[in-house]
């Protein structure tokens, strides 16, 4: 593909021009999210399934019909092409990407952010490509372009974005919204310190949220993400006791944002979704991390707004 698509009105997803048989395979919530609402709303799509750990929670919580098949060669055996997502956690999907090569079948991975692109692609020393990448936004369309120069890029509109945003809207009410609601996300880095970067980002908004003009008795919801182990921040708010700090309880990532004024976090995708609702949005990466890296201009880097 060449050129650049323009995505002023939405893309209908369609899946027309693909073989009629689909294995789903992946892990990892975000590209879960991005491939279980495009097939909630394609209804006739024929799809052998194989998630596993968030992908599975999210599959169930949706109450999307047809059980796991009883092996990932059998689900891609019965397929004629396989949709995957692009996680870090497993190597379940890379795995899919090889048999699907191994068996001659169309093979389609989705990017469901804007980092590490080369890298989702490679275990153990091993590269596998697809045939097909697909990519949700221009930002995303334009790197992966570069990335993986010549090869077969599509945009599809990012149908889960668009329910995430509507129920939030339906969930708003008409009190002010004044407190924070901190995304959380394994950093996966100490930056060349002791303690992880998740924890160090906490520690550094917390001494400078105030440069943003978050007042210092704000209450401050934590939420950890899917992939994290619960009681992993229980600590750290009892170190911060005097801070106005608790560990939300909203039963999604909806309901949590909707009563949130300021979103806060690294670079995880939730903070796109915040500044898509119109929140107050910020980096909390500190100095010594490396830069964020979502390409959206509305998010504020609070280590830039240090004297």
């Amino acid at each position: 593909m060449t050129g650049y698509p323009a995505v002023s009105q939405p893309i209908p997803f369609d899946l027309s021009g693909y073989p009629g048989r689909l294995a789903v395979v992946c892990h990892d919530a975000g590209a879960a999210n991005l491939i279980l609402a495009w097939l909630q709303s394609a209804p006739h799509v024929h799809a052998h399934y194989y998630v596993q750990g968030p992908a599975q929670r999210i599959k169930d919580s949706l109450q999307i019909p047809g059980a796991n098949a009883p092996s990932l060669m059998q689900a891609i055996a019965n397929a004629e092409a396989v949709l995957s997502g692009t996680g870090w956690q497993t190597d379940l999907e890379h795995s899919a990407r090889m048999l699907a090569r191994e068996q001659g079948k169309l093979s389609i991975a989705v990017i469901d952010h804007w980092v590490n692109y080369r890298e989702r692609f490679v275990q153990s020393g091993q590269s596998v490509w697809p045939d097909e990448f697909w990519v949700t936004d221009q930002d995303a369309y334009s790197q992966a372009s570069i990335c993986f120069p010549g090869q077969h890029i599509v945009l599809k509109p990012n149908l889960y974005l668009q329910q995430q945003l509507r129920q939030i809207k339906s969930r708003e009410t008409s009190f002010a919204k004044s407190d924070v609601l901190y995304v959380l996300e394994p950093t996966r880095s100490n930056w060349g310190n002791i303690q992880p970067g998740e924890f160090q980002a906490l520690d550094f908004f917390m001494k400078h949220r105030g440069r943003v003009g978050i007042p210092e008795h704000t209450r401050i919801r934590l939420r950890p993400h899917p992939s994290e182990a619960p009681g992993k921040y229980d600590g750290w708010i009892s170190m911060n006791k005097q801070a106005n700090v608790v560990l939300d309880q909203s039963m999604s990532l909806v309901d949590a944002m909707a009563s949130a004024h300021w979103v806060v976090g690294c670079e995880t995708y939730a903070m796109v979704l915040a500044m898509e609702s119109g929140r107050m949005v910020v980096s909390t990466l500190p100095p010594w991390a490396p830069p964020c890296r979502l390409p959206h201009r509305q998010i504020i880097k609070l280590n830039q707004l240090l004297s």
